[in-house]
C-alpha cells in the first residue's frame, strides 16, 4: 500500500503511531513460553510459536487503536527458518486485522541482489508461469547510503505494486553523528541523503502530497526533524526513538506537517513490554499494550492533533 493508504488508516484511528513487533523470547509473558515449550520442547520452533502467539495477542488488542505494525526482521532471523516463516505468518495476520505492515529490513545491497530483496519483500517471485507473493509487506525500510543502486530496485517494485519504502536519513542512535553530521559541500551528510530521498521520489505524489520514498528520521533529533520536515515537504517520515530511546511527544511534533499528517512514530518495547510493569506476570499483556498505545497516542495528538 502507498503512504496514502497509511495516512488514511492514521486518520481513521486518530493515531499517528506504529507498534513495533520486535520480540525476543524474554519479552514474551512466561505462560506463553511455557505453553510452547510443553508442546515443542526447548527448540527454535517453540520460541517461534510463543512469539507468534504473543504477536497475535498484541495485534488483537491493538487493532483499531494503532494503524500499523512494524516487525523487525532481525528478531525473526534470530530463530532461523522457523522465525522467518513466523514473520510471514505475522504479516498475514496483521493484514487480516487491517493493519498496515512496515517490514523493518533495512536492506542496502545493489543490482540483482537488491532486486531479489525487493521482489521477495514487496513484490512477487516467479515459479514457472506463476507470480507468487512472498512476504508481501506494504512497505519496507532500506539503507540508501550506497546510493540510488540500493534504492531503485525497491522503488521499481513499489511502483508496480502500489507500495512504499522508507530510506534511512537521520537515524536515532547516538553514534549517527560519526557519519551523518559530517559536512559535504556545505551540507551535513544527512541533509544530502534527504535531498536524495526527495529526488528518488520525484514524479509521484499521492492524494496527501507524499511520494513513495519516505525517510527514517529519529525522534532523538528534534531540531533535525524540524529542519528536514521543512526541506522535504513531500516525504513521509518514519520516526523511531520514542520512549525507550528518549524521544518524547514534544520532540516528534516536528515530524508532522501543518495538518498533523506525513509521519508515523514507532514504539516497540514501550508497547510490547508494558505488561512487565503491571505486576500480573503477563496475563494482562494485551490490555497493558493497549493502554500503553492509547497513552502514546494521546500524548502525541495532544500536542499535534490530526486535522
Amino acid at each position: 500500500m502507498s503512504f496514502a493508504a497509511l495516512q488514511e488508516k492514521i486518520i481513521a484511528t486518530g493515531n499517528p503511531t506504529v507498534a513495533g513487533l520486535d520480540a525476543r523470547l524474554s519479552y514474551v509473558p512466561p505462560f506463553l513460553v511455557e505453553q510452547a515449550v510443553q508442546e515443542y520442547g526447548e527448540t527454535r520452533k517453540a520460541a517461534a510459536e510463543a512469539i507468534f502467539a504473543f504477536n497475535c495477542g498484541l495485534m488483537d488488542a491493538l487493532s483499531g487503536i494503532v494503524p500499523a505494525v512494524k516487525p523487525q526482521a532481525a528478531y525473526y532471523e534470530l530463530l532461523g527458518w522457523e522465525g522467518v516463516e513466523m514473520m510471514e505468518r505475522t504479516i498475514r495476520y496483521a493484514q487480516e486485522k487491517g493493519l498496515y505492515v512496515i517490514a523493518d529490513i533495512k536492506r542496502g545491497d545493489i543490482g540483482a541482489t537488491a532486486s531479489a530483496y525487493a521482489e521477495g519483500w514487496l513484490g512477487k517471485t516467479a515459479v514457472g508461469s506463476a507470480k507468487l507473493p512472498c512476504f508481501d509487506a506494504d512497505c519496507v525500510t532500506v539503507n540508501g547510503y550506497m546510493g540510488a543502486d540500493a534504492v531503485s530496485p525497491f522503488l521499481k517494485v513499489a511502483n508496480e505494486e502500489d507500495k512504499a519504502l522508507f530510506a534511512l536519513v537521520r537515524t536515532s542512535n547516538p553514534s549517527a553523528v560519526d557519519l551523518q553530521d559530517l559536512e559535504l559541500n556545505g551540507k551535513k551528510v544527512y541533509e544530502v541523503m534527504g535531498d536524495l530521498v526527495a529526488k528518488w521520489g520525484e514524479g509521484y505524489e499521492d492524494a496527501y502530497g507524499y511520494n513513495r520514498v519516505g525517510a527514517v528520521v529519529g525522534a532523538t533529533w528534534p531540531e533535525q526533524l524540524a529542519q528536514l520536515r521543512k526541506a522535504l515537504p513531500h516525504t513521509f517520515f518514519l520516526v523511531p526513538g520514542y520512549g525507550a530511546q528518549g524521544g518524547t511527544a514534544e520532540d516528534v511534533q516536528y515530524a508532522f506537517d501543518s495538518q498533523g499528517h506525513g509521519a508515523i512514530v514507532n514504539s516497540s518495547r514501550g508497547i510490547m513490554c508494558a505488561w512487565q510493569k503491571t505486576g500480573h506476570n503477563g496475563e494482562d499483556y494485551g490490555e497493558a499494550a493497549r493502554n500503553a498505545a492509547i497513552a502514546m497516542r494521546d500524548a502525541i495528538t495532544a500536542i499535534t492533533p490530526i486535522r
